[in-house]
């Protein structure tokens, strides 16, 4: 598709004898013309940006829009504005479709300039183009609505369908390397472009929280090892010789706690996204190896971009993937707003109902725990892998139901950052900034108000699930 745009823009600026440059209707840079003149005062500095950055200013957009190129039907000429940027005269050839505008070729203009049959020639190539634009606008939602066909089916003959409609409108991608992304909360059901970010093959909204297929060949967690770590993290706070309430014993040897132990508050999103958000993007990108996931990882921050999620903080996201757990990620957190879950990666569309359920997983582990954010591979969220397939409002056990009323806020997040320390109390007091003895008092308060022996590796368990649960 590209090689046609190229094509037509090459035509257009041998007709008029200047190059021409193709943008779409948002000022994104598509394809431009060979610059092969020895005058420098040919490439002004907005098609010189046009060309490096791909966009076009606010101010030169405004400019340009105020002669009316969204409603012209045929060539508008625009004279220079210097304090725009725009310091030659323009030539615009609106790129329409059935009356819509899509894009604009330019170009720079001077005298005497083309003459009116060669601008109505050239009118006819932009008509051409305006149909490859419409085409892959109409591909762009075909593909959603097959994907989103795929992600919502009930399961059985339905799946099955839907699976093969997009792998047939997929053609020869279907059967290679993708990674199937959810990006969440997303502004709106609208879907944007394919063009958004590099890579990815399909893009659709869903409703958020996320509903996913029936997965046809049911294979558990998906990821080894999930049912240890959950298991351990809880066996590891239940062991023996850790300190009891009011002890006065101290444990020493381990690292201190991470950053941002301390700032972690109870309070999760619950079954919605912050804001009461109902929709999540679906993005299924390309890969050439299931070891180089930087195309999904780079969609991935283009894509939250795209929703106002800002950029990522934190480590980088190919160190997270690349460890393959939420220990590897320094933990600050990262701005409250959109994060992303990544499946992992998988040949061919058959096995996209599960591949779903991990990447809205990921998602809402890192909506619940910001520090598995906000780029949140299914492999590096850990116990959430098993969290995340419990019931969407599961209910609170009567042990600890008093503990998470509001009124005691303080004493849940205390008990979670003794429990997530591996119940070592000068790890958990530092994290937390309290005087050991603050801490054995809280900790004598909870054992008061849940019934639980925080010294038994079991009621250690229950509490840090359902304090863990509670996020999500």
């Amino acid at each position: 598709m590209k090689a046609d745009y190229q094509d037509l823009v090459d035509e257009i600026s041998a007709l008029l004898g200047a190059p021409a440059t193709l943008e779409n209707r948002d000022f994104g840079l598509i394809a431009f013309g060979a610059h092969d003149s020895d005058d420098d005062t040919a490439m002004d500095p907005v098609r010189t940006r046009s060309i490096l950055t791909r966009k076009s200013t606010p101010a030169v957009r405004a400019w340009f829009e105020g002669f009316g190129i969204t409603r012209a039907t045929g060539p508008v000429r625009i004279p220079a504005a210097p304090d725009a940027g725009v310091l030659r005269d323009r030539i615009c050839l609106p790129v329409r479709h059935r009356g819509v505008v899509l894009g604009y070729v330019w170009l720079l203009d001077a005298d005497p300039g083309p003459s009116a049959g060669r601008l109505t020639a050239a009118m006819e190539v932009a008509e051409r183009i305006g149909a490859l634009l419409a085409d892959e606008e109409r591909a762009d939602a075909d593909l959603s609505r097959e994907l989103r066909a795929v992600l919502t089916a009930e399961g059985g003959w339905q799946y099955d369908m839907a699976v093969a409609a997009l792998r047939t409108a997929l053609g020869r991608d279907a059967e290679g390397l993708h990674a199937l992304l959810c990006v969440a909360p997303w502004p709106g059901p609208g879907t944007p472009s394919v063009r958004t970010a590099p890579g990815v093959a399909a893009l659709c909204t869903v409703p958020w929280p996320a509903r996913t297929a029936r997965d046809p060949h049911p294979r558990g967690t998906g990821a080894g090892g999930a049912g240890a770590e959950a298991g351990g993290a809880g066996a590891g706070a239940g062991g023996p010789g850790a300190p009891r309430a009011g002890a006065a014993a101290a444990t020493a040897g381990r690292a201190p706690a991470g950053p941002g132990a301390a700032d972690r508050g109870l309070a999760g999103p619950g079954a919605a996204p912050p804001g009461g958000a109902a929709h999540g993007l679906a993005a299924l990108v390309r890969l050439r190896s299931a070891e180089a996931p930087a195309p999904a990882l780079t969609a991935a921050t283009r894509l939250r971009d795209a929703a106002g999620g800002g950029a990522p903080s934190g480590a980088p996201p190919t160190a997270v993937w690349a460890a393959g757990g939420a220990g590897a990620v320094p933990g600050a957190g990262h701005p409250a707003g959109t994060v992303v879950g990544v499946a992992d990666p998988r040949r061919g569309v058959g096995d996209l109902a599960q591949a779903w359920r991990e990447a809205a997983s990921a998602a809402r582990a890192a909506l619940a725990q910001p520090r598995l954010g906000p780029v949140a591979p299914w492999a590096s969220i850990g116990p959430y892998r098993l969290l995340t397939a419990l019931p969407p409002a599961p209910p609170h056990d009567r042990a600890v139901r008093a503990l998470l009323a509001p009124a005691h806020t303080e004493l849940a997040r205390t008990a979670e950052v003794f429990l997530d320390n591996a119940g070592q109390a000068g790890r958990t007091a530092a994290a937390l900034g309290i005087h050991r003895q603050t801490l054995y008092y809280r900790l004598s308060r909870v054992e008061n108000l849940t019934g639980l022996d925080l010294d038994d590796g079991e009621d250690r368990l229950l509490l840090h699930m359902a304090l863990k649960t509670a996020r999500m």
